[in-house]
């Protein structure tokens, strides 16, 4: 089962970082809030306008709003569970890898959407898991107690041998439960979450991609929008109730704790929303240094990279369907990405956000350096962590472009999948039985790879990538075994050389040739594993990698490791009256806030909502991306919205001012009774720095209003029943 690439690419680029510190101005609606700290801001929801109690929120032994809240994967994306027969909603784009794997040229469920009208008719998604929070601890006293006097080279083993034993002790104490213990605020505090994960889920529905994709490209990160970004899925457990794998006959739907009541009256200016989800990275403590750092090096590589490995996809999409349906997710993640930087860059250099952080770390500075005792206990972080940025800046650049260049090609990852039957080929008393099973299992692995691989899109996509890494790294700062494979290839520039290159090894190469690869793997010979151009690259890319890269990469974090506990520590201190929101990291959080408009610039004011009539404006059947289908047409032209709508007019979608990030897709937007009044699917252009810094005055959810959601499923879809199963509060 993949993941979104959005998702991986995040994750990459945040272990990549030199991380400092840096601060916001507290709001009422900013932060990410555990769920254990609820019950310390419930005063400040009720002034937004909650009407329940932090309570109903979360709870370990009474049901809660958290047990309608589901984590999707390892937290790609979140979920809501809508009915007590274990109905879940979440994004179209969450469940556009679903979509794409069951669609075929002949069953094209991307282009026409996919309903099951009955249970027989969902369809099962190996690999995929939905979790449920059961509750949540502060285990820092105990993961303190294991590190005292413990040196600061062993403190990461440490952490995580106790880490493994909290977590294994929560996995154990019932069948399907899971524990993850995971560092907030750089390692001074640990938080153990506990799920029940559920390995039975299946697609019921999705709307066709002119709906749950409208806009495309286009409009992705942009206001206003009318997108109906949704998906219907539904968990299934064994027959006791347990968590079980797939069994289409044994298995029964799944009978939540809570499940959410769907509110049909909409939501109006000002009203108080709250979003539970699984935000996956914020990185709202870096240094002014720092953000200066991302700008010039890990966005600039972003579009670099992700730009010309998408512009390579897409030109091939456009001729072959096939190629459209396979890459169409990967395609959708990249530029999200890509789009994401592309906005970041703008926002960071627009809205002086450095400045800004540089005045709160003028005032940190004196406050440490005004007593002696502080001074002791916290050293200068701010400037040992300046003096490590700059250190260590080359080194960063050097990686992050070659792991994206080279460590990150489809032929590199194919030679990784076959490490078992590298190691029997490579072995001195060579075993035919070991060999011939390894060779199965690589080919049981590579399954699913080469069912989105096509050889001359990743040679023209490796091409483009070397180019720019050419451009990028001079020659003195690439490792010598490329510089010396680059020499031995025909061609007078290093657009001619990059081309050369990956022809050599997408045509020679059983790595990269499906028809080659299963020859290979027919009759696995060592001689030909040692002569294949790609696996001597691939050989040599993993050994700069694990040689030279990731040394100088634990290096720099083990250094940087403790500058910013104590960095993160003093900070705490400074603002001791402040309760901190830790930044996010795919654990369970809410956000609170309200329906509200904003002006972006001078002489623009958008509304905090959309209706049909944009869907009919935007219509251009010449552009994929703006396509409205007949259907549809047909459905929003009568006007007749009832009960979804009322006076003619169907809300589409709406914003607020909840603090969200990715992973937060999908995430049930709700009201002040905890009723569902729409599913989150984006953020707006002018929020792109909002992982680094929130503000209140353009950063904005995009949501999907929920009547627009049920109106698809019964007039355009038919699928009425889905809507009956839910509980319509008005």
């Amino acid at each position: 089962m993949k993941i979104f690439f959005r998702a991986l690419m995040l994750r990459s680029i945040a272990l990549m970082l030199v991380l400092g510190l840096g601060s916001t101005h507290v709001r009422a609606d900013e932060g990410m809030w555990l769920p254990i700290q609820l019950s310390k801001i419930e005063s400040r929801m009720k002034e937004a306008g909650f009407s329940l109690s932090a309570a109903d929120l979360y709870q370990i032994n009474q049901a809660a709003v958290k047990d309608a809240i589901v984590r999707l994967g390892g937290g790609f994306c979140t979920a809501e569970i809508v009915s007590d027969q274990g109905l879940v909603l979440t994004n179209h784009h969450c469940a556009y890898d679903l979509i794409q794997n069951h669609s075929t040229v002949e069953k094209d469920y991307l282009t026409n959407g996919f309903w099951a009208m009955n249970r027989a008719q969902e369809l099962p998604n190996p690999g995929l898991t939905a979790s449920t929070l059961v509750r949540m601890e502060d285990v820092t006293n105990r993961m303190n107690d294991s590190l005292r006097n413990v040196p600061e080279a062993q403190r990461g083993a440490v952490i995580a041998k106790v880490s493994k034993i909290i977590a294994d002790e929560a996995s154990a104490e019932k069948k399907g439960y899971q524990g993850d213990v995971r560092p907030i605020f750089y390692g001074n505090q640990f938080i153990l979450s506990v799920y029940m994960v559920y390995k039975d889920v299946r697609l019921v529905g999705a709307p066709p991609s002119s709906i749950g994709k409208f806009g495309g490209d286009t409009d992705n990160w942009m206001w206003p929008r009318h997108t109906g970004d949704f998906s219907v899925l539904r968990i299934y457990t064994g027959p006791n109730g347990e968590s079980a794998e797939y069994d289409s006959l044994r298995n029964i739907p799944l009978k939540p704790n809570r499940y959410l009541s769907v509110c049909t009256s909409g939501v109006q200016n000002g009203d108080y929303t709250m979003v539970m989800g699984y935000p996956g990275t914020t990185n709202r403590y870096l240094s002014a240094d720092n953000l200066d750092f991302n700008l010039a090096t890990v966005n600039m590589m972003v579009e670099d990279m992700i730009g010309s490995r998408m512009q390579a996809y897409k030109e091939d999409m456009d001729k072959d369907d096939k190629i459209r349906i396979a890459l169409a997710s990967t395609y959708a993640s990249g530029m999200n990405t890509y789009k994401y930087y592309q906005g970041q860059s703008l926002g960071l250099r627009k809205d002086g956000l450095g400045d800004k952080k540089r005045a709160h770390e003028n005032g940190l500075r004196q406050w440490i350096s005004s007593d002696p005792a502080r001074v002791a206990l916290y050293g200068q972080p701010l400037e040992t962590l300046s003096g490590l940025l700059n250190q260590y800046r080359n080194d960063y650049r050097k990686m992050i472009y070659f792991r994206q260049a080279l460590g990150n090609q489809a032929f590199v990852r194919h030679f990784r999948i076959m490490g078992d039957l590298q190691k029997a080929l490579e072995a001195k008393k060579p075993d035919e039985a070991k060999t011939m099973a390894a060779a199965k299992s690589t080919r049981d692995a590579l399954k699913e790879n080469m069912t989105e691989y096509f050889q001359a899109t990743e040679q023209k996509a490796f091409a483009r990538m070397l180019r720019v890494y050419l451009d990028r790294i001079n020659a003195a700062d690439r490792p010598p075994f490329l510089n010396d494979l680059l020499k031995k290839t025909e061609g007078e520039n290093d657009k001619d050389r990059s081309k050369e290159l990956a022809k050599i090894i997408y045509k020679e190469s059983f790595l990269t040739n499906p028809e080659l690869m299963e020859a290979f793997l027919s009759k696995p010979s060592a001689k030909k594993w040692k002569k294949d151009p790609g696996v001597q690259l691939a050989l040599s890319i993993n050994d700069y990698t694990n040689q030279v890269l990731m040394p100088a990469d634990r290096k720099a974090q083990a250094e940087q490791a403790p500058v910013r506990r104590q960095l993160m520590a003093a900070n705490m201190a400074y603002q001791s009256q402040r309760i901190f929101a830790p930044d996010a990291n795919s654990t369970l959080r809410l956000t609170y806030g309200n329906i509200k408009s904003y002006v972006p610039r001078d002489g623009v004011d958008y509304k905090w909502f959309t209706t049909h009539s944009g869907i009919l404006q935007k219509e251009d059947p010449s552009s994929e991306e703006f396509i409205v289908p007949n259907k549809l047409k047909e459905d929003l032209s009568k006007g007749d919205f009832v009960p979804y709508g009322r006076d003619g007019e169907l809300v589409t979608c709406f914003i607020s001012n909840n603090d969200i990030t990715g992973g937060n897709s999908g995430s049930p937007v709700m009201n002040a009774r905890a009723e569902l009044v729409g599913i989150a699917f984006d953020g707006n252009w002018e929020s792109m720095t909002g992982d680094l810094m929130f503000n209140d005055k353009v950063q904005r959810t995009i949501s999907v209003d929920i009547r627009y959601v049920l109106f698809v499923m019964d007039r355009f879809a038919g699928a009425g029943h889905l809507v009956r199963e839910m509980k319509l509060v008005p």
